[in-house]
């Protein structure tokens, strides 16, 4: 069997060592399963105090994508055989997710994340815990939830709420798809390189003169990719977020009914925006007022208690929302017809939104209650 998630340690110059993360499923496009998650946090956890290793490097195998997500088949077949309860697959696979991305949010060495092709949902959490995250010509960047009664986790609480105007609103409500320039403009990209660039940047950071000092290590590194990224800059594409952030701020403002009346009532030209409301107004109501209640949190959280927030409400999610109908719908049986719990966003019972914000655990039982 091939092994899911590769470990490797590049030479350099300096006799300082570069490790480097592959995810191993290319037919799966490199989908986290909890054995890869658990792997990961392992070897990155050793990593992370060998003073041999001066950075670490993130890239997904094949051309198609860095990471489109979780692998939430085992979550969903739990949770179907355990109807309204808190399953353990559901609790651990989370945790440990969250753990692993809270882990490179903090990692204090550079943290270079290849985020070429897809990147979506749990992609995406580890992409935004890199300190160096590059984006090409093929990045396709989504976060996808509210197709599978979720919602925007993996530090979503965090990230979405610090991008310009109502961007994070309209990325968790529409799932749109970003490319390059988008990501960067949203700062979940913050540089931008060719894909076949990719060996010549391995070549380059084996020639740098990387040292023990953090610090000085990501100076190195930000040199190097701004070096790369400068001559392509002229030809980046367009960024729809950046063209139209009056009109999506527009859009997004209100409440949720004026926010569901203004993407149904929406009548526009534009193909990516019309994809957009599709998405949106097909997602689960649920979803809705879980994006909302996220977005509600604005920027008072830290990311340590950002991601406790978003534990609670994701298993509740796979006990008692819309997940499995979600994943029924688009995972197993592919239909692509889920019937919501709730016909639209105005029928979803408000008592049933304030159970899956609560979290199920007492502050001192949480199971990141050593997150700070």
């Amino acid at each position: 069997m091939t092994q899911e998630v590769i470990f490797q340690t590049l030479g350099t110059l300096s006799g300082q060592s570069i490790g480097v993360v592959t995810l191993n499923i290319e037919k799966a496009l490199n989908a986290l399963t909890l054995d890869m998650v658990a792997a990961m946090q392992t070897q990155l956890t050793r990593w992370k105090t060998d003073n041999s290793i001066a950075c670490i490097v993130l890239n997904g195998a094949g051309e198609k994508a860095f990471c489109a997500g979780g692998d939430v088949r085992a979550i969903y077949h739990a949770s179907i055989a355990n109807p309204n309860k808190i399953t353990a697959q559901a609790c651990e696979f989370f945790t440990q997710e969250y753990q692993l991305d809270y882990l490179l949010h903090q990692f204090g060495k550079p943290v270079l994340v290849w985020g070429d092709g897809i990147v979506m949902g749990g992609g995406l959490g580890l992409m935004a815990g890199g300190s160096h995250r590059v984006v090409t010509e093929r990045s396709r960047i989504a976060m996808p939830e509210v197709t599978i009664g979720l919602y925007p986790d993996v530090g979503g609480s965090y990230f979405l709420n610090r991008m310009p105007g109502k961007t994070g609103l309209f990325l968790g409500l529409t799932a749109y798809n970003m490319n390059a320039a988008d990501a960067l403009y949203v700062d979940l990209g913050n540089y931008y390189v060719n894909s076949d660039e990719k060996e010549p940047l391995f070549d380059a950071m084996a020639e740098l003169t990387w040292s023990q000092d953090n610090s000085q290590n990501h100076q190195l590194l930000s040199d190097l990719l701004t070096r790369m990224t400068q001559p392509h800059l002229a030809s980046l594409p367009s960024s729809h977020l950046h063209q139209f952030q009056s009109q999506i701020d527009l859009l997004m403002a209100g409440d949720i009914v004026d926010v569901h009346h203004q993407l149904t009532s929406l009548n526009t030209e534009l193909d990516w925006l019309k994809r957009a409301q599709k998405t949106a107004l097909a997602g689960s109501p649920i979803s809705w007022h879980l994006i909302f209640a996220q977005a509600a949190l604005g920027t008072n959280l830290s990311l340590a208690e950002c991601f406790k927030w978003e534990l609670g409400v994701s298993v509740n999610c796979c006990s008692i929302g819309d997940f499995c109908e979600g994943v029924r719908a688009l995972l197993i049986d592919k239909d692509r017809q889920p019937k919501w719990l709730f016909a639209d966003v105005d029928a979803v019972d408000a008592n049933k939104v304030s159970q899956l914000v609560t979290s199920p655990w007492a502050a001192n039982k949480h199971p990141l209650a050593d997150f700070t």
